[in-house]
């Protein structure tokens, strides 16, 4: 299990809003030689076609959120969830048990200096805090967040502005932090701030 793995483990929660760079950062620390898993790609990996979690979600919300190409259609669920929190919890209910699942699997079966989960909503979950030695957050401004996401996922500011009223608030993920990184620049600023860290967390999974 996550937990158990845990406690024989030195092992970092990394989170922050969408549109703060966790992906870029998790592989900065993933080329220092850290063990990293994605409990978002794990997600992806779910619900994708032929995944684990197609046909409970087909039995669940119906064949119309199956995409032609047998994945989970995103855009439609995500417009479902968060206009209806009920049917949030319907769809958190199929995904979070397979998704600690996969998770406690790739944990035993990683190899690497320490352990790193990406979570984006480690903060929301209020489980992952007591499963990790220390809490990691990737922090930017909200402007920085919706210009992200705005050129990555073709959205408009107002469905950023929503997914984002949807998250815990900026100082309440920064509040639970152990460590912080600032991403409102390019990578170049992001390596000494991941090599500090990285030194810091190589010296304390050898102090145990």
């Amino acid at each position: 299990m996550v937990a158990q793995a845990s406690q024989h483990r030195f092992s970092i929660g990394l989170t922050g809003g969408i549109g703060s760079g966790k992906s870029t950062v998790a592989d900065l620390f993933a080329a220092h030689g850290a063990a990293v898993i994605d409990t978002d790609l794990i997600a992806h990996q779910l619900t994708a076609a032929e995944g684990r979690a197609i046909e409970p979600i087909r039995l669940a919300f119906g064949a119309s959120f199956i995409a032609p190409d047998g994945a989970m259609d995103r855009a439609k669920m995500r417009a479902t969830v968060f206009a209806n929190p009920a049917e949030k919890k319907r769809l958190e209910a199929i995904l979070h048990p397979l998704i600690r699942t996969e998770t406690e699997h790739a944990a035993a079966q990683a190899e690497g200096a320490y352990l790193l989960f990406v979570v984006p909503l480690l903060v929301e979950s209020g489980l992952w805090k007591q499963r990790v030695s220390r809490v990691l957050t990737i922090d930017c401004s909200e402007e920085t967040q919706i210009h992200r996401v705005m050129q990555r996922s073709n959205l408009t500011e107002q469905q950023v502005r929503t997914i984002m009223a949807a998250q815990v608030s900026r100082a309440t993920r920064l509040a639970a932090a152990d460590d912080i990184i600032v991403n409102d620049g390019d990578t170049a600023a992001l390596i000494p701030q991941v090599q500090r860290l990285h030194d810091l967390y190589v010296s304390l999974a050898r102090s145990g």
